[in-house]
């Protein structure tokens, strides 16, 4: 598993500072060194100060949630292996929506299974393929202005862009000018027209 000198490296992203430090806890115990975030936007920092070895994450946060936080992961660091515990989904097999390579429901798996498969993926990963990137990463979302918040898949940082059309939709990144590419999948409310959903 881990040596002495060189112990293998966690990336924990949870809102709840109990839970987090209870998985801070039975990692450590195990020999690994762990790394804290409360949201999406705290573990893409912890991202650019020291890559993991596999990243744990929950899927409801504040901020920046886990959809949001494993689309820019999967873009850009795709050999870092992602276990999601979360109480969005049930069962144990990757929910199609979640972009990770193993799921565990929250407060219904045994530590001994998680173990087990953080194991299996350090394993790997001397020799683990890089999974498929999508083709559209960018994150969005629409805030009050509706204005979409689009975070850049190369400098993770973000900004806004008013009013895109349908469909996908390219950008330049207000920060480091990169092209973003992105998709509205649905219609955007307008102020005047309120009967559609977006």
């Amino acid at each position: 598993m881990s040596s002495a000198s060189f112990p293998y490296r966690i990336l924990v992203v949870e809102d709840d500072p109990a839970l987090r430090e209870v998985a801070r806890h039975m990692l450590e115990s195990k020999g690994y060194e762990v790394l804290g975030a409360e949201d999406g936007f705290q573990g893409l920092a912890a991202l650019k100060r020291s890559l993991p070895d596999v990243i744990i994450s929950d899927l409801r946060m504040p901020n920046m949630n886990g959809f949001e936080f494993l689309s820019v992961v999967r873009r850009r660091f795709p050999s870092i292996p992602v276990i999601v515990i979360s109480g969005e989904f049930t069962g144990l097999t990757v929910p199609e929506s979640v972009l990770a390579d193993a799921f565990f429901p929250k407060g219904q798996y045994k530590p001994q299974d998680l173990f087990a498969k953080i194991e299996d993926f350090l394993c790997e990963l001397p020799t683990r393929p890089k999974v498929g990137k999508p083709q559209k990463a960018a994150v969005w979302v629409k805030n009050s202005n509706e204005a979409v918040v689009v975070t850049c898949t190369d400098c993770l940082r973000t900004f806004p862009v008013t009013s895109p059309p349908k469909g996908v939709n390219e950008v330049e990144c207000d920060f480091c000018s990169c092209t973003i590419r992105f998709e509205i999948v649905g219609a955007l409310l307008s102020p005047l027209d309120t009967s559609r959903i977006s």
